[in-house]
């Protein structure tokens, strides 16, 4: 698969503070990448020192294998970094015919990005008038002008309503869907769940894990399950090396699997030991759940 990005032991280090500590990571060609962490962790001045707006402390990065300079290679990148930025007095074609000009593209293709992300219909409207989720969409729209290979948004829905944030993740899947790889950065970690197929986690500028979402974790997910025998059932789960933490909340037992097993195997297993079930359900952790778990299990103390 062909790649698109390396980064290999990058840092930074504003002063005293280290805001990237030695991060490595690789962006494989028609995937969405999330680069997923709470304020401050870092995700920001990665992507600024990618698109060459941040120098870089140690470490370096690579565009297309190395195949390219980095100012070739962004020409071939869309980037939306900041708040979207327009005049307020021009249309969105005038806006974006300007921006066909500094970027020496063709204004032949406007029209067709403006219908990719619904303002076609909006196209002779000045920019003052555009709602904060309609800005960011002529920003996505404009970023797309050059038919980038890839295509970076940092905090995409920060400041929408439902509605906003909704639309925003359904143009970005639908960009994804026609092949252009994605990039963005997020403190969220629904959107990530939502639209990446991949994930980069940051806490205070280092990564706590790099890979698929499905995979995170390798999670085999946990059972929830009620019995009249509760005392008879946590004995049983506590004794199993297959199972990982046991939970109870409001009579609800919820024991995550460190291997995989069927709902099938275990009802026989405890039937067998006389213990009969009322509740019994199997899911998959959430995101949410698989990072809270990540992130306290490398807690380091302070």
């Amino acid at each position: 698969m062909e790649t698109i990005l390396t980064v290999n032991n990058l840092t930074k280090k504003f002063g005293f503070l280290t805001a990237v500590k030695d991060l490595s990571f690789t962006i494989e060609k028609g995937n969405v990448y999330g680069i997923l962490g709470p304020n401050g962790s870092g995700k920001s001045t990665t992507l600024g020192i990618v698109l060459n707006v941040v120098n870089r402390s140690a470490g370096s990065f690579s565009w297309f294998n190395g195949s390219l300079s980095t100012h070739e290679a962004l020409k071939k990148v869309g980037a939306i970094i900041e708040r979207p930025n327009f005049y307020p007095y021009m249309t969105a074609v005038q806006n974006l015919k300007l921006v066909c000009k500094i970027k020496e593209v063709s204004p032949d293709k406007i029209a067709e990005k403006l219908e990719l992300v619904g303002l076609l219909d909006r196209k002779d409207s000045k920019f003052r008038t555009y709602s904060l989720g309609m800005k960011q969409r002529l920003a996505i729209a404009s970023a797309l002008l050059n038919d980038p290979e890839i295509l970076i948004l940092d905090e995409p829905t920060n400041g929408l309503d439902p509605q906003g944030i909704h639309q925003i993740r359904e143009i970005i899947k639908k960009i994804a869907s026609q092949g252009t790889t994605i990039l963005l950065a997020s403190h969220l970690l629904d959107e990530v769940e939502k639209v990446c197929s991949h994930v980069v986690i940051l806490r205070k500028g280092e990564k706590l894990y790099s890979g698929p979402v499905e995979d995170m974790l390798a999670s085999h997910g946990f059972f929830e399950l009620q019995t009249e025998h509760t005392d008879a059932l946590l004995d049983f789960l506590e004794k199993q090396a297959i199972f990982g933490a046991v939970k109870q909340e409001n009579g609800v037992i919820k024991v995550i699997l460190k291997e995989e097993m069927d709902a099938k195997t275990l009802n026989e297993q405890l039937f067998a030991k006389g213990i009969v079930l009322s509740h019994l359900v199997k899911r998959k952790e959430s995101l949410e759940e698989q990072f809270l778990t990540l992130t306290n299990n490398i807690q380091k103390p302070a």
